[in-house]
């Protein structure tokens, strides 16, 4: 019997369009490795075992009868998803945030499992980077593994795992996938229904089903229906993107928090609100009292019925940039976000960590699907936070310093900005388009400029 994808699987994949990829990102660093590149290769190969989808492709069904389906691919290469990658020297930030925007630009070869990972050594003090891209499609909830999730370890001592042999299932032949299709209408004509619904509609119609985890945009559907405001961050997007990143003190974000109230999430999207803002002015964009940007926030929800919280609400919060004060627009934003308590308990950060262990590229997958497909018409750009733990976390004996999520763009978006705690940092993730978005590289010394600036009034 073979395992299909969902409609909503399915639906992201015929969605991709080339100038827009949707595979996310991420960015670890690590300190220099004991024995070079060879261990953290040997580590990857020898955990493939634990997600056993790395090692599957994607086949469609003749004429499109029923949904895609996942097989084992037989030509499955680790050299060809697990590559190595060097800098020259010195080896700076900007020379490491080159080649990932170049990276993030490359779409995913749709003939092969859906993942890539690149070893890239030449940092400063023999520091490396681990490089990664993971398309939605792989990730149907939060208790999908991630190949950063088995990668990481919380002792450096943690022995490396035996090899497991590893014989791919003979792939069915297109006869054979057309008869289970057959088969499958039979026990369930429903699917039938359903399958011919699709194929007579225009494809981005199964973008509503989106909507599935996206719940929480039918809670402010009269919201919704205003359309956003002009924004430079909606336009025509090219195939280049382009990476910054940042990061602050978590407990600086503790300590606002502290004094003016609200989460640390609120605390978080009041940074990007007066980083936007300023951005938004060096460009000489008309910036009044009213002027807003609305960000599709996603959430990790639990429900009060359920142990497991494994679903993801999304919910439109306008960024008042148009306030010049600080602590108002903090309020504003904390009352937006209050909301979210009344119709479901948002997972805090030791929840999540229970439930997923450190997965920052599934879980920022899961607000790219979220997103995915919903009109840019909504809203401006995606906003995801991903808490991790606060302790250090290795990998091959090698302690993960910093991490940096890559929120995909959808047409017309031209930036997304993803966010990840870990071990007393916030680390920002800025993906934009070249084009329409090419100062993205001024935005991370905003935010890190606005989070000294309310550190400091504090004192």
């Amino acid at each position: 019997m073979v395992e299909r994808l969902s409609r909503l699987d399915a639906s992201f994949l015929y969605l991709e369009e080339p100038g827009t990829p949707m595979h996310v990102g991420g960015v670890l660093i690590l300190e220099a490795p004991a024995g070079g590149l060879e261990p953290l290769a040997a580590l990857v190969e020898a955990r493939l075992s634990l997600v056993p989808r790395y090692r599957q492709r994607v086949a469609e069904v003749p004429g499109h009868l029923a949904s895609p389906v996942w097989v084992d691919d037989p030509e499955f290469d680790i050299a060809y998803h697990l590559r190595r990658s060097g800098l020259p020297r010195p080896g700076t930030e900007a020379q490491l945030l080159d080649l990932v925007s170049r990276l993030t630009s490359r779409p995913l070869d749709r003939n092969r499992p859906l993942w890539e990972a690149y070893l890239v050594e030449g940092l400063p003090g023999g520091r490396v980077a681990v490089v990664t891209k993971t398309h939605p499609a792989l990730v149907d909830g939060l208790s999908a593994i991630d190949i950063g999730q088995v990668l990481l370890d919380i002792s450096p001592d943690a022995p490396a795992p035996a090899p497991v042999a590893w014989t791919p299932r003979r792939p069915p032949s297109g006869v054979e996938l057309v008869w289970e299709a057959i088969d499958e209408y039979v026990r369930r004509p429903s699917s039938a229904v359903e399958t011919v619904r699709e194929a007579v509609t225009d494809v981005r119609s199964t973008a509503a089903r989106v909507t599935g985890i996206a719940g929480g945009l039918l809670r402010t559907a009269r919201k919704a229906v205003l359309p956003v405001q002009h924004s430079p961050l909606n336009a025509p997007i090219g195939r280049s993107r382009r990476v910054a990143v940042a990061r602050v003190q978590l407990e600086d974000v503790k300590r606002i928090r502290k004094a003016h109230g609200g989460t640390v999430n609120d605390v978080l999207l009041n940074v990007l609100t007066g980083a936007l803002r300023e951005w938004l002015l060096s460009r000489g964009e008309p910036v009044v009292a009213g002027t807003s940007v609305r960000a599709l926030v996603p959430i990790s929800m639990q429900d009060e019925d359920t142990v497991q919280g494994n679903r993801v609400s999304s919910y439109l919060v306008d960024l008042p940039v148009g306030e010049s004060n600080p602590r108002v627009r903090l309020t504003r934003l904390s009352y937006a976000m209050r909301g979210t308590a009344q119709h479901g308990r948002s997972m805090g950060a030791d929840s999540l960590i229970a439930l997923t262990g450190f997965a920052p590229p599934t879980l920022h997958a899961l607000g790219a699907r979220a997103a995915r497909g919903l009109s840019r018409r909504l809203f401006n750009l995606v906003v995801t936070n991903v808490p991790g733990p606060q302790v250090p976390l290795y990998a091959a004996g090698s302690q993960m310093l910093e991490v940096f999520p890559v929120v995909p763009l959808a047409s017309g978006q031209g930036l997304s900005i993803g966010m990840t705690s870990y071990n007393g940092r916030v680390f920002f993730g800025l993906n934009a388009d070249l084009d329409s978005v090419g100062d993205v590289d001024i935005l991370p010394d905003l935010i890190e400029q606005e989070v000294s600036e309310l550190v400091e009034s504090l004192d």
